[in-house]
């Protein structure tokens, strides 16, 4: 057993007042969670204290939450590890105390609080969810039974089909927080593990209408935050990734130059050997240029 302090930011909308911190002292075995330090201090010390959970086995997705600022599973991350890592960051902050540090717990990012550290998925990730039409659009009349398909053609979305929707991408993306009408990396790794099915009969319609969208395959920066935050191994920027290559694959020209962005990358390393900056933007919103110099 090892003792640890918790400092989480919590939110009590009854009591009108803003956000605050709050630090509880909490005794367990490295080897357990850092939900499990949660449950204990609202056990022991502050029953009002408001966590999502359910399975406690990084299989349902409820209790996503930030842990020393990055996003992930309360259930998944080990208060040892998480212990070690408040201190690595403590070791070089400016701020510097002598002690362990505690280890810091935030309500996840991009969504709004509801209370402590549950948060309000609908805006953000639900109604996401629900742009990308997440079910499967065969043609023709349905078969008596189930639709037959080979495993091997499936193997490519597997990765995709893997999301438990706890929605750490989402906490982590840099592009929902500068637009937060961006689709996402949640909603958009769904839509590829549809995109990619084999059964499914309107790949190219979903393609253009995530392509032509603003906010939609082409506004991922590309930034690997989603990558490093989902629990489950999905990669959310590399199911996007897969979905722009399917676009220009079945000629899909967005009218935000996405795609002719692209090309451009690719067109002007042969020419030059090495990116130019300067020629990049006016080759993908002109296709061209190139040809003139």
């Amino acid at each position: 057993m090892a003792e640890y302090t918790i400092k989480v930011r919590r939110f009590q909308p009854e009591s009108g007042e803003g956000p605050y911190w709050e630090e509880f002292g909490v005794e367990l075995d490295p080897s357990l969670s850092v939900l499990d330090a949660l449950l204990q201090a609202k056990d022991r010390d502050d029953g009002s204290l408001a966590v999502r959970c359910s399975c406690r086995a990084a299989i349902c997705g409820s209790c996503g939450m930030k842990i020393n600022g990055q996003s992930g599973l309360g259930c998944k991350t080990q208060i040892g590890e998480a212990q070690e890592l408040a201190d690595k960051k403590a070791s070089v902050s400016e701020n510097r105390v002598e002690g362990p540090a505690p280890v810091v717990i935030e309500p996840m990012g991009n969504m709004p609080v509801v209370k402590d550290l549950v948060t309000d998925m609908e805006s953000t990730h639900w109604t996401k969810i629900r742009r990308v039409t997440p079910w499967l659009l065969p043609h023709g009349a349905p078969p008596e039974r189930e639709y037959i398909v080979e495993p091997e053609s499936m193997i490519d979305i597997t990765q995709s089909m893997a999301c438990i929707q706890c929605g750490a991408c989402v906490s982590s993306c840099l592009s929902m927080e500068a637009d937060d009408q961006f689709i996402g990396p949640a909603a958009l790794a769904k839509a590829y593990r549809f995109v990619g099915d084999p059964r499914d009969a309107e790949t190219v319609e979903r393609l253009t209408d995530l392509a032509d969208d603003p906010h939609g395959i082409y506004d991922c920066t590309h930034c690997f935050s989603c990558v490093d935050a989902c629990p489950k191994g999905v990669a959310p920027m590399d199911q996007i990734m897969r979905l722009r290559r399917k676009a220009g694959e079945a000629g899909v020209e967005d009218p935000n130059s996405g795609h002719n962005h692209e090309i451009a990358f690719v067109k002007i390393i042969e020419k030059k050997g090495t990116l130019d900056e300067s020629l990049l933007l006016q080759e993908s919103f002109a296709p061209g240029v190139m040809g003139k110099l």
